[in-house]
């Protein structure tokens, strides 16, 4: 093996694990506007999720099914096609949330216009000469999806550990779809990454795509969290506020400001591998119990996109 090749991010091969869409269904007839009790700004916080990734995991999907003919290694295709039908899920069932939450008098139409904008428009397909300029808009996307895989394992192994969740008394419905989707996040965690690291692999587009990524994910969810908060129909005068948000981390109902800072150098190592962070072991073991996620091992659903 050459030095180049050894210094290559290496994943933890026991963590590979097939993977499956689950077609859940979440019932949200009894879940409160503030399913974290007495704490809407937290609240509102984890709600953004609902705003960013219908239109976000749509887009994915969308890339992805551009990638497919690309891919050279069948064990990455078949990961990659898994990863197609949970994004899927993904989507719909936070798509599901906005009703219920227009029903409460919080309509989020006017934010997600704005978000399908930006993912459909800004980050959609261009009108490009087939060649190298048009791969290279792909690769630039595959890149950013796998800087935004990270957070989202990130979050997903966050929500995953959130005791303080359950002591707060937050709702179980929404505690299930959180830990639905964070659990099917650690579990394909790697494949976004080792799909960048096949096609592509490049440092600089890495740090490029992580910054954008990075830069746009805070810019979107504090512009989310002041949105729902100034809407918010019980709220007089609602505001976000930074307190806040380091107040929910120090509760452990938000993840800390200092975890969040500690994820970036893990991305930015050339040694980094998704696989290195997280637990495959217990996202699945969430997976067997949660009640979402059983009630769908009864009724699978085919994999969009597979080929």
């Amino acid at each position: 093996m050459s030095n180049t090749a050894s210094l290559r991010p290496q994943p933890v091969a026991s963590e590979h694990t097939p993977l499956k869409a689950r077609n859940v269904a979440f019932d949200w007839a009894e879940t409160p506007l503030h399913w974290i009790p007495g704490d809407p700004s937290s609240t509102h916080t984890i709600n953004v999720l609902h705003l960013l990734l219908p239109a976000g995991e749509r887009w994915f999907v969308h890339v992805y099914k551009q990638v497919l003919p690309y891919i050279r290694d069948p064990e990455l295709r078949a990961d990659v096609i898994g990863f197609i039908g949970q994004e899927a899920m993904h989507s719909q069932a936070h798509d599901d949330v906005l009703p219920h939450l227009t029903e409460q008098g919080l309509d989020p139409t006017p934010y997600t216009a704005q978000v399908d904008w930006l993912f459909e428009k800004l980050l959609g397909d261009r009108t490009l000469p087939p060649g190298r300029a048009r791969r290279w808009w792909l690769m630039e996307r595959v890149a950013t999806i796998a800087a935004i895989e990270h957070y989202t394992a990130f979050l997903g192994d966050w929500v995953l550990n959130a005791g303080a969740l359950d002591a707060k008394g937050a709702d179980p419905t929404m505690l299930d779809l959180l830990r639905w989707h964070g659990a099917e996040e650690v579990e394909h965690r790697s494949v976004a990454f080792d799909l960048f690291m096949h096609l592509d692999g490049g440092y600089r587009r890495r740090v490029r795509t992580w910054a954008t990524a990075f830069g746009a994910l805070v810019f979107l969810w504090q512009r989310g969290i002041r949105f729902f908060m100034a809407n918010d129909p019980t709220l007089l005068n609602g505001k976000a506020a930074v307190r806040d948000f380091i107040r929910g981390g120090r509760q452990g109902v938000l993840p800390t400001t200092g975890a969040i800072v500690r994820s970036v150098p893990q991305y930015l190592s050339r040694a980094y591998h998704p696989s290195q962070h997280g637990d495959t072991e217990q996202a699945l073991a969430y997976l067997d119990r949660s009640p979402a996620a059983t009630a769908a091992a009864t009724a699978p659903v085919a994999a969009p996109g597979g080929a």
